[in-house]
């Protein structure tokens, strides 16, 4: 009986939680305005001219791989990881890029943090045709970049020198990256 009487407060305040449904508002069956696009990532130049870091990372077949194996064309360069929500929110639009992009210029993804079998699950479940699952579990690259956030994408040269890099998310389909990008795609 002790128990049932020390319950019913508890009892009570529970049954006081409940709402009633919420009053219309004025004009609530109007329809709703589209959302605003997402602004896209901030685009910084400070580091234009720094030579592409040496960190090693992992290549789609497990070998060790730097940036400096891919010297020779334009090299556009994304750290993602499976858990941000941008980074797989951009992920299709970077797949576009990379094939519309043809030989025109390198598009390399690179995994910071998550273990190999979390990446190949992750690809697995997406049809990324146009790009390769590069990894970097211990984020050597990240810290390189000194940016801090994911995704951040930086531009190199054909000589492995920074063009600029871009901090958050960005939609590579978008007016924004087209004119980024312009000068190194012909059809941009």
């Amino acid at each position: 009986m002790r128990v049932v009487i020390a319950l019913l407060p508890m009892l009570m305040l529970a049954a006081c939680d409940t709402q009633a449904p919420p009053t219309p508002q004025p004009g609530a069956d109007q329809v709703p305005k589209p959302a605003e696009p997402e602004p896209p990532g901030e685009l910084d130049t400070k580091q234009s001219g720094k030579a592409a870091p040496t960190a090693v990372f992992t290549a789609p077949d497990g070998k060790p791989v730097t940036l400096a194996a891919f010297r020779g064309k334009p090299l556009l360069v994304n750290l993602w990881a499976t858990w941000c929500g941008p980074c797989v929110k951009e992920m299709p639009s970077l797949d576009r890029l990379a094939k519309r992009s043809g030989e025109q210029l390198q598009v390399l993804t690179v995994n910071q943090t998550d273990d190999a079998a979390t990446v190949a699950k992750w690809w697995g479940e997406r049809q990324l045709t146009n790009l390769a699952a590069y990894r970097d579990e211990e984020g050597k690259l990240g810290f390189a970049f000194e940016t801090g956030v994911l995704p951040t994408t930086v531009l190199y040269d054909a000589q492995g020198k920074e063009v600029w890099r871009i901090v958050g998310g960005m939609d590579w389909d978008g007016a924004k990256a087209n004119e980024l990008l312009a000068g190194v795609l012909s059809d941009g």
